[in-house]
């Protein structure tokens, strides 16, 4: 019996994960930015919330923590390492550190570079072992990365390389529906890349339809995500960085879209 997991837009853009266990119950909420529409589908699912899993410390992922923990008595799990800028955690987790969610495993992945102590949460289902769901807050968009608010390059580099070798079926629930503007820039840097140009046209499709671009998965964003893509040969022409180190392609492809206006 897989998890099941639900999106609930806040706020503007961002996206609140809510995760439940079917076989035990054990529910959770990945990233409350805003505490209203998560208290609503909480108590839709029967109100019952065990944990909060917050990805980093920005506002617009954890704001909403104080009213659910006042309102459900969940207990809040975070990196140790930005305890100090995170809501009071319960669980005060490791890099690499796993822990029982139910039947369900969570997995604590470091991804700095969006801020120092970002990390990722990698749910592993025992019955579907090569298919996990990864709760990436804002390190991996679909069709995109984080900005670099507290890290330099080479550490988002070093955090995106890490998620990208992940199986190929896990699947990306990120932290906020960037994917239209991300995919337009995919291809000023791609444009030759068909399947980019495919999987515009169906984000495209859905936005119109008003529906969410998640999940994606390891494998589509390998085809299509410039920024898991810095070996690719045709992109490091166009930037002129034919034999550069990884990580300076990613700095420039970074910068590229900082400046975006497409």
């Amino acid at each position: 019996m897989t998890p099941t997991i639900e999106i609930v837009p806040l706020l503007v853009d961002n996206y609140g994960y809510l995760i439940v266990d079917e076989a035990t119950g054990t529910t959770g909420f990945v990233d409350p930015g805003e505490a209203g529409p998560a208290a609503e589908r909480i108590r839709a699912r029967g109100g019952r919330l065990d944990w909060i899993l917050l990805t980093h410390h920005h506002g617009d992922h954890v704001a909403g923590t104080t009213e659910l923990v006042r309102a459900f008595g969940a207990r809040v799990a975070g990196a140790a390492a930005d305890a100090a800028r995170l809501p009071a955690l319960d669980r005060a987790l490791a890099e690499g550190e796993v822990w029982d969610f139910g039947r369900l495993r969570v997995r604590t992945l470091a991804t700095p570079g969006h801020t120092r102590h970002h990390v990722a949460f990698l749910v592993e289902d025992p019955d579907r072992p090569a298919a996990p769901d990864l709760f990436c807050g804002d390190t991996l968009f679909v069709m995109g990365c984080g900005r670099l608010f507290e890290g330099d390059a080479e550490t988002m580099w070093r955090s995106l390389a890490e998620l990208a070798a992940l199986p190929g079926e896990t699947r990306i629930w990120c932290g906020h529906e960037y994917t239209l503007a991300n995919a337009r820039f995919a291809l000023s840097v791609d444009p030759d890349n068909a399947a980019l140009r495919a999987r515009l046209a169906e984000v495209e499709r859905l936005r119109a339809e008003g529906r969410p671009t998640v999940p994606s998965t390891i494998a589509a964003e390998r085809l299509t995500n410039p920024f898991l893509r810095v070996e690719d040969p045709a992109i490091r022409r166009r930037l002129g960085l034919e034999s550069a180190p990884a990580a300076e392609v990613f700095a420039a492809l970074r910068k590229a879209k900082d400046t975006f206006r497409g």
